[in-house]
């Protein structure tokens, strides 16, 4: 028997959202490199692998310690908030490919819906923009957890949402932490990396795909009606 053959058929799909759907690392990028340079620092690749799939003040408690900033979390989360908030009015951009992979999923009938460490605020601007939000099974956010990614928490929740066993889940991800996560919570993970995580480890991954419009990861989804 292939290794394929002895997963369970996938009864539902989540996602995650920043740098998997839409181009948000980049604008994370920023509102990082703009926190640290008026404190005398730079934002760089680790700091950014440590902080990804971290809930609001665990991930700016990444930033203090890395660079022992005299600041709190929260203050230093709503400085982040105000510049995001900027960035996401005229620099969002979605993934290629995520309008195709949204139709796949809404043609397979397959619930599907969001499992994100970003704050509801940030995703009710974000779904304001699109035309699928309906098509959602389900929205957690980082303010639904108590403990972030890569923490299981996040995808354990999201395979109740749907009342499934988290081994019928798929789950699509771009981040090392969001992949431990949803590998620990048993769920059938798939990396998509980006230009900013290509480098972070997705050891347990069924499989990495190179983007949204990735054959395999559409193969995925015709099948999952047959379980094969």
């Amino acid at each position: 028997m292939t290794r394929k053959s002895l997963r369970p058929p996938i009864l539902g799909v989540a996602l995650d959202m920043d740098g998997l759907l839409f181009d948000t690392e980049r604008l994370y990028w920023q509102v990082g490199d703009e926190l640290l340079k008026r404190r005398g620092y730079r934002y760089s690749d680790e700091l950014q692998a440590r902080m990804m799939g971290r809930v609001g003040p665990a991930a700016m408690q990444q930033m203090i310690d890395m660079h022992h900033l005299d600041v709190t979390p929260l203050d230093l989360l709503c400085e982040s908030d105000e510049l995001y908030g900027a960035l996401l009015v005229d620099g969002l951009e979605p993934m290629p490919g995520l309008q195709h992979w949204i139709d796949l999923l809404t043609k397979s009938k397959l619930p599907f819906g969001l499992a994100t460490s970003s704050r509801r605020l940030f995703v009710d601007i974000i779904l304001e923009r699109v035309d699928w939000d309906s098509a959602l099974a389900f929205i957690l956010s980082g303010d639904d957890v108590q403990h972030g990614k890569p923490h299981p928490e996040m995808y354990l929740a999201a395979a109740e949402k749907m009342q499934i066993s988290p081994e019928s889940m798929l789950v699509l991800e771009d981040s090392g932490n969001g992949c431990a996560a949803a590998i620990a919570a048993g769920a059938q993970t798939v990396a998509v990396p980006n230009e900013n995580t290509v480098g972070q480890s997705f050891d347990g991954a069924i499989l990495v795909a190179e983007s949204l419009m990735d054959p395999r990861l559409h193969t995925m989804i015709c099948d999952s009606d047959t379980g094969t």
